[in-house]
């Protein structure tokens, strides 16, 4: 007697799963990760359609199926350091991440019109969330840790190693491309006298430190870099670069070049990822940074071609795990003053962001570099910085 129709399809249903499954325990066993495992970075299955999600939309699938509370794991952090680690991510190219590529090498995703995008959906998520995760001044880019024990003085520690890298003097005009909540501008005015403008495209980070600095000389506006035209002795964008686009990266360094004093320094500080080739990761693009694009070496080098010359490099990315990893504790104590605004899904939206990153930067799959710059060469040459 032949089986139903409805019993085939439940036999096909479990073979695929099963199939899945085998694939997925496979590779995860390259990179020491065992299904249901009880070490902490090990991956607790807590549905049956999680690989998968995973291997037909990659990262997206498997950070929206944690979103959903499909799986589960003690150590976020160290599970991506593993699976990075075994390069599994370049395994894993389905159909739609090739068009993702595709979209993000082919089309300009940071126009001056989408360029407000991320502020709207990250930036502006409220400055009370943003004061219970980060640093006194609300620094939100990578703490210098050398000599640090807290996140407080590794901010502090990077904000002066920026200030000694630039060489600010007193009197001094400065422009901060990207000013954020402006720790930066308020940590160079105090301490070494200079004047500042800074541009973000956050309206609450420029109503924030407007009422934060009302006695320094600093200068927030709410635009597009883009529209700058101004002259200064010094150029600072400390994690903004990681907006601009592969389309817009000459179109900054051009921005840059015309507002900057001839015998000025620019200081640009961003993550950067080991390959021109790359493309955004899809679940960040999502739900965390809009339009976001990590440069590589060879971008960088081709934006700044014929404008400056690159007098300094400094990659210090290994630190970006620990900053993470201090964001991610801060975040976890504020929980249950945002759980019932934000909710659940948010919650692990937010951890799975910090975490991943984090476990990104410990598996040196992304770099933090300063960069510092100059237009014609600095006559006899720069003197790095003590670091």
């Amino acid at each position: 007697m032949s089986s139903s129709p409805m019993y085939e399809e439940k036999q096909n249903t479990e073979l695929n799963e099963s199939s899945f499954h085998n694939t997925v325990k496979t590779m995860f066993d390259r990179a020491d990760i065992q299904i249901n495992g009880d070490r902490p970075w090990d991956i607790q299955l807590n549905h049956p359609g999680v690989p998968e999600r995973a291997l037909s939309k990659g990262n997206l699938g498997l950070g929206e199926a944690y979103m959903d509370g499909d799986w589960d794991c003690p150590h976020l952090d160290e599970f991506f350091c593993h699976l990075l680690d075994a390069r599994l991510d370049k395994e894993v190219q389905p159909l739609r991440l090739v068009i993702h590529s595709l979209r993000a090498r082919l089309l300009n995703l940071q126009t001056m019109k989408r360029a407000w995008q991320v502020g709207e959906q990250h930036y502006d998520l409220g400055n009370d969330f943003y004061a219970a995760m980060l640093d006194e001044r609300m620094t939100y880019t990578c703490g210098y840790w050398k000599d640090a024990e807290t996140l407080e003085q590794a901010q502090t520690n990077k904000l002066d190693l920026i200030c000694r890298k630039l060489q600010l003097e007193p009197g001094m005009r400065v422009l901060d491309i990207g000013c954020g909540w402006g720790s930066f501008m308020s940590y160079a005015a105090e301490h070494y006298g200079v004047e500042c403008v800074g541009v973000t495209i956050s309206s609450e980070q420029a109503a924030w430190v407007k009422a934060r600095y009302p006695d320094l000389p600093l200068d927030f506006r709410l635009m597009d870099y883009r529209d700058l035209e101004e002259k200064f002795d010094r150029i600072a964008s400390v994690g903004m670069f990681e907006h601009v686009g592969r389309k817009n990266h000459r179109i900054f360094m051009e921005v840059a070049h015309r507002c900057l004093e001839d015998n000025g320094l620019f200081l640009l500080h961003t993550i950067g990822k080991n390959t021109r080739k790359s493309a955004p990761d899809p679940w960040i693009d999502k739900y965390i940074f809009p339009n976001g694009d990590l440069p590589s070496i060879g971008q960088l080098g081709d934006a700044a071609d014929e404008l400056f010359v690159v007098e300094d490099m400094h990659n210090f990315g290994a630190d970006y795990d620990r900053t993470l990893m201090a964001w991610h504790e801060n975040f976890e104590k504020a929980w249950p003053r945002f759980s019932n605004q934000l909710g659940e899904r948010f919650h692990r939206m937010w951890r799975y962001y910090l975490l991943s990153c984090a476990g990104a930067f410990r598996a040196r799959d992304i770099q933090l570099w300063q960069w510092v710059l100059s237009k014609e060469g600095v006559s006899g040459g720069y003197q790095r910085v003590s670091e």
